[in-house]
């Protein structure tokens, strides 16, 4: 089933290579074994991500008039993003990506080209139009439009990555508006399970509330009390985990809207973000909705079921699925 997703936020043009590991020894010249150029960033990497899976994909970013908004532009039309929300600014966003032979990562997003640029909010609103899901990254010049999409009824959906409060003043904006809340764990105050429960408690409007927990998969709490987790995969190993998270995020929306099941969107999400990561640029490919199904079928994820009140969770689904007694801590 095909949706229409309106994306706000970053497009950059990117350049990753490797490094021996972290933290990086200084050396005058290094001659790398690979180094790749692709163009990126969170909303352009969920905006293709969805769109190669079948949605309806509405980019609303700011790309420069310089040589990098030359190669973005040329990007975005070949992937088949360019649209009205493509805005013209003086300058583009940019960045570089250094990957451990272990596939850990250190962004260096440079992002203050087209943070102090208004974004038209005529433009956004026009694209919010029958669409069934706004996707608002928690870059600067998105946080005006987070009204506009409330008072347009449409469900919202924010991941605001590294967060380390629940009252983080910087990113409350979108949390008070969003229907999905994802992060990352890696500065989280407190174990997952702890930081699901903070959310729905001092965010009531919200209905999902995950944290992807990198190498360990992610943890998903629902309304009711339920909590999911789902185990790692990567079918083709790790090479890179740069925009495993935007992976995550977008495979779950896409597969939420399609079926309307949070426990089988979360499967779906683990196990592509978990393929993408088998390559040098994980933004610069996606799977297909066909793809991704015939890929379930020969790597099943394990999921774990329990509540946010409980210490264990037991067993459902995937490798970990054939003995309903299974529980884990």
């Amino acid at each position: 089933m095909s949706s229409t997703i309106v994306v706000a936020g970053v497009t950059s043009l990117y350049m990753a290579m490797p490094v021996p590991d972290f933290p990086l020894p200084y050396a005058s010249q290094r001659f790398p074994e690979w180094m790749r150029v692709e163009v990126s960033g969170a909303a352009c990497h969920i905006a293709s991500t969805v769109h190669t899976l079948g949605d309806e994909a509405r980019l609303c970013t700011l790309v420069g008039e310089d040589l990098a908004g030359e190669a973005i532009n040329t990007s975005l039309r070949a992937r088949g993003l360019w649209g009205p929300g493509v805005v013209t600014a003086p300058r583009s966003s940019l960045g570089v990506v250094l990957v451990a032979s272990n596939g850990r990562r250190s962004g260096h997003p440079y992002v203050a080209a087209v943070n102090t640029v208004e974004y038209p909010v005529e433009v956004f609103r026009c694209l919010l139009h029958g669409a069934d899901l706004a996707v608002l990254t928690n870059t600067a010049f998105v946080r005006p439009l987070l009204e506009h999409a409330r008072e347009r009824h449409v469900p919202i959906a924010v991941d605001v990555h590294l967060i380390t409060d629940v009252d983080d003043a910087y990113n409350r904006p979108w949390l008070e508006v969003a229907d999905i809340i994802f992060c990352s764990h890696e500065r989280l105050p407190c174990p997952p399970r702890q930081w699901v429960a903070k959310i729905f408690q001092r965010y009531p409007g919200c209905a999902v509330a995950a944290v992807g927990l990198g190498g360990r998969g992610c943890v998903m709490g629902l309304t009711d009390g339920s909590l999911v987790e789902a185990v790692a995969i990567a079918p083709r190993g790790v090479v890179s985990t740069a925009g495993a998270g935007d992976a995550l995020f977008a495979s779950f929306v896409h597969s939420w809207l399609a079926t309307g099941n949070p426990m089988a969107a979360l499967e779906d999400a683990v196990l592509h973000a978990g393929w993408k990561v088998g390559d040098t640029f994980p933004g610069a490919t996606s799977l297909t909705a066909v793809e991704l199904a015939q890929l379930r079928e020969s790597h099943p994820v394990a999921m774990f079921l329990g509540r946010w009140d409980s210490q264990r969770m037991t067993a459902r689904r995937g490798s970990a699925s054939h003995d309903s007694n299974q529980t884990r801590p």
